[in-house]
């Protein structure tokens, strides 16, 4: 653990978590107060965050309300500074997901990019100037996807958003370092396959979650000790795909543009043989 990250993520600091009535936001949401650390959530879901706010022992603040909506993340901000005068960790982690594809109605993307993208950037802009005129160290997590780096075909609004959250990260990061000189710090979170209540939804036949997902308490342990190590780019395995898997999977998307293959050519009919021989030969 680095010397700063182990003031950011400590006993009595603050953690400011969106989403974080189910799911991966719960998960990080228990952890971090399992390590002493003050909450002040965010979700659309009232009931569900009085629960999470009566079963956790630490000082939480809980605000309802859309990430969508800049006033109710003017309203988390102010809350949590009234409260607490702290910051150490932003964590935007709401998201959605539904289908729509390249050339479906515009409004069936408005809510996906508001959402999964607009929700990060509107976070951002209410809660960093804080974090950059305070004394204290403390990091921005940003939840990404495979989706948003791969970018599969079958969910075009989803890949398009968090594609965008991986740039307005990484621009984050940079922008950052040369006001802070690396006391505020951006983190790019990029979940495997969890078994969360937004895969849940997706599945039609039952809800046992299959081998090949990790829980959202796998994924936090991963998460936690990579961000300890200062880490930007916080990708996670799962029971099925390894890092080794990932990062060949990334490396053949990048070389689509280098090598002018077909778009998304891993899916392609002429390449997908050529992608899977691959990814199986030594390398």
């Amino acid at each position: 653990m680095s010397e700063r990250m182990n003031s950011i993520v400590a006993p009595g600091r603050v953690a400011v978590i969106t989403g974080a009535a189910k799911g991966i936001g719960l998960a990080i949401a228990r952890a971090l107060a399992a390590r002493g650390m003050k909450l002040a959530l965010l979700d659309l879901d009232a009931d569900a965050l009085e629960d999470v706010a009566s079963a956790l022992d630490t000082d939480i603040l809980i605000v309802s309300g859309d990430v969508s909506d800049l006033s109710a993340l003017t309203r988390l901000r102010d809350k949590t500074i009234s409260r607490f005068a702290d910051v150490a960790v932003l964590v935007n982690n709401a998201g959605i997901t539904q289908g729509a594809g390249p050339w479906d109605d515009p409004a069936k993307w408005r809510r996906q990019i508001d959402v999964n993208f607009g929700g990060v950037l509107a976070a951002q802009h209410v809660f960093v100037p804080h974090m950059i005129k305070a004394a204290r160290p403390s990091a921005v997590v940003n939840l990404g996807s495979k989706e948003g780096i791969t970018t599969p075909p079958g969910n075009a609004a989803y890949s398009v958003a968090k594609a965008a959250v991986k740039v307005l990260t990484e621009q984050l990061s940079h922008a950052l370092l040369k006001e802070t000189g690396g006391r505020v710090s951006a983190h790019l979170l990029v979940p495997g396959y969890t078994w969360t209540p937004m895969n849940i939804a997706l599945k039609p036949h039952g809800a046992a979650k299959p081998d090949e997902a990790w829980t959202a308490e796998q994924l936090v342990e991963y998460f936690l000790a990579r961000l300890l190590e200062e880490d930007f780019y916080i990708i996670c395995p799962d029971n099925a795909v390894t890092s080794e898997i990932d990062a060949r999977r990334i490396r053949w998307a990048a070389d689509d543009m280098i090598l002018n293959r077909p778009a998304l050519s891993r899916w392609h009919p002429d390449w997908m043989d050529k992608f899977a021989a691959w990814l199986k030969a030594d390398h």
